[in-house]
C-alpha cells in the first residue's frame, strides 16, 4: 500500500518523512529526489523551476516497492496522485509564506503555493484520487508532534481502524486569506 505524505511545498512533509524513516524505520520513497535522479521527468520547466512529471513512469517504477506487507510512504506534494491513502499536511498562510521565504522562493511561487493552499487544491486532489484521506495541521507544531499524528494514522490503518474522525478532511479553511 502506498501512502502519500503531501501537502504545499513548505509544509512539513520532509522533514516528517525522514523523522518516520530514520527514527521508526518506516519504508520512504523520497519521490521529487527520485524523479530528479533517475530522470523520470519529460522536461524542466525553467520559468516555474520545476520539472514536469510523467506520473504513469513514475507509476511503473514504485510498482515493484508495492508488493511489500508495510506501506511504502510516498514523500511529495504530488504524492497523493499516486497513492491509496493520503495524509495532507497543512500550514496557515502566513506560517507558509515565511517558510517559503526563508528556502528563497522567488515572489511569484510564493504567491502561487500560498493561493494553493488557501484553495485546497492538494486536499481536493486528494480526496479525488485516494481511498483515504486524512488531514493534519502544522502550523506551531514540532517535527515530532506531527510525526506522532502520521503515526498514528498509519497504525490505525494496518490495524484496521483508521481515525477517519481525528484527521477528517476539510478541518482548515484558509480561502479567506488569499492575497
Amino acid at each position: 500500500m502506498f501512502i502519500a505524505l503531501t501537502g504545499t511545498p513548505g509544509c512539513g512533509k520532509t522533514s516528517v518523512s525522514r523523522l518516520l524513516e530514520n527514527e521508526f524505520g518506516y519504508r520512504v520513497v523520497h519521490l521529487n529526489e527520485l524523479i530528479r535522479s533517475e530522470n523520470l521527468f519529460v522536461e524542466e520547466d525553467k520559468q516555474r523551476d520545476c520539472v514536469v512529471t510523467d506520473l504513469d513512469v513514475v507509476k511503473k517504477r514504485l510498482s515493484v516497492m508495492e508488493e511489500s506487507e508495510k506501506p511504502v510512504i510516498i514523500d511529495s506534494h504530488m504524492a497523493h496522485l499516486i497513492a491509496d491513502v493520503s495524509i495532507v499536511l497543512r500550514t496557515a498562510p502566513n506560517e507558509l509564506k515565511n517558510r517559503l521565504e526563508k528556502r528563497g522562493y522567488q515572489p511569484a511561487k510564493v504567491d502561487e503555493n500560498i493561493e494553493a493552499e488557501c484553495l485546497d487544491v492538494i486536499l481536493v486532489e486528494s480526496v479525488e484520487n485516494c481511498e483515504m484521506v486524512f488531514e493534519i495541521g502544522t502550523t506551531d507544531r514540532s517535527i515530532s508532534e506531527v510525526g506522532g499524528d502520521v503515526r498514528e494514522i498509519i497504525d490505525g490503518i494496518s490495524s484496521g481502524h483508521p481515525p477517519i474522525d481525528k484527521f477528517k478532511p476539510g478541518s482548515f479553511d484558509w480561502s479567506g486569506e488569499i492575497f
